[in-house]
């Protein structure tokens, strides 16, 4: 199997308390992947260490096979929309472009080129009626989505998402659930912290199992299980479905 990113032996701590132990992850290309695990798991604490802002005790990353800075143009990364700071005075259309700087470099102005990836990513998402919008006017579901194109802006091929539905309404949660298979269709590899067990065999084909450690990984089918998430969420599991069948 094509692995595109190779995670191995990552162990993160914060304050000496270990978040992510010895952690191996071999992802192939074009799978659609949810990371779940309960609070504190260490998901986006994953995602993070895997990009270079966190770094580990001891561990590496690969893409295609090298380190994340030599290859970085490829990869986008969706953080969690708590994270930003929505005051900052800019437009959405001004924010979607910012997504063209990795290609562009930081000191050239955008051209209409970009312009135009920006309105036709805004067209995707359904937020080009809004695109000279302050992005503090818009809803939590609007400023996902307006995050979501200015990642498909850079035309990636690894996508990184921290928590994409959360506090979403129900139309921005099903256009998100498109442009990810759509993603999926291009053959993009698209990896996801996700929260909400009874979708996942709905939305996604991989998934990976995190408590700290990693439980399990691979096809939805074969380790999205009652035993696995019973080995995930401990006695926890029972909080989140009175039913486990629920979930299979």
């Amino acid at each position: 199997m094509d692995y595109i990113v190779e995670v191995n032996d990552l162990t993160v701590a914060y304050h000496e308390k270990p978040v992510l132990w010895d952690v191996d992850l071999d992802i192939p290309k074009g799978v659609l992947m949810a990371i779940v695990g309960p609070n504190g798991a260490g998901k986006s604490t994953l995602l993070k260490t895997m990009l270079d802002l966190i770094k580990p005790i001891t561990g590496k990353t690969k893409f295609f096979g090298t380190d994340y800075k030599k290859v970085r143009k490829k990869i986008a990364y969706v953080p969690q929309r708590g994270s930003v700071d929505w005051d900052f005075p800019t437009d959405v259309l001004d924010v979607v472009k910012m997504g063209t700087y990795g290609e562009l470099g930081w000191f050239r102005r955008t051209s209409k080129k970009e312009t135009q990836k920006a309105i036709k990513a805004l067209e995707k998402v359904d937020m080009l009626p809004f695109s000279n919008r302050q992005i503090s006017q818009l809803s939590g579901g609007q400023q996902q989505r307006v995050f979501l194109a200015r990642a498909l802006v850079q035309d990636a091929d690894i996508y990184f998402m921290d928590e994409p539905f959360q506090g979403v309404d129900a139309k921005t949660e099903k256009a998100i659930v498109k442009l990810l298979k759509d993603l999926k269709s291009k053959n993009k590899t698209v990896i996801v912290v996700h929260h909400d067990l009874q979708t996942v065999k709905e939305y996604f084909d991989w998934v990976t199992l995190l408590n700290t450690v990693i439980v399990d990984y691979g096809p939805v089918k074969e380790v999205f299980n009652k035993e696995n998430l019973k080995k995930t969420y401990k006695s926890s599991i029972e909080n989140f479905y009175k039913n486990s069948e629920e979930v299979m």
